[in-house]
């Protein structure tokens, strides 16, 4: 029982070590550069809103197109619909990963105010 909860601290000291590292390095590459960049209030908005969507949502958009889109494809004489809907899924892909990055990260999480 004692070996197991010192795997968990120690797993727990290095994970937090990393987090740590991680953060240090992007608080001295904000604090090295000459030019530093925040974002506007409108990215700041849109970013708040799109934290609140789950990750999952993204992806279930992703596979339902490809799911229409074959659908369209086997189905509909017009393949022009069916390609058009089947290229929705890498734009759900890529929305959802930067909401994964935005609840991760966050915007301007490591700038001084």
């Amino acid at each position: 029982m004692e070996q197991k909860n010192s795997e968990a601290t120690r797993a727990n000291y290095e994970s937090n070590q990393r987090k740590e590292f991680v953060t240090r390095g992007l608080s001295q590459k904000n604090s090295d550069s000459t030019n530093d960049i925040t974002e506007g209030t409108t990215t700041k908005a849109i970013e708040q809103q799109t934290a609140k969507i789950p990750s999952g949502i993204y992806l279930s958009l992703a596979l339902g197109s490809i799911a229409i889109s074959a659908y369209l494809a086997a189905t509909s004489k017009e393949k022009g619909m069916a390609n058009f809907v089947g290229q929705w899924a890498p734009t759900f892909l890529m929305l959802g990963i930067y909401n994964k990055i935005v609840k991760t990260q966050g915007s301007d999480s490591e700038t001084p105010a």
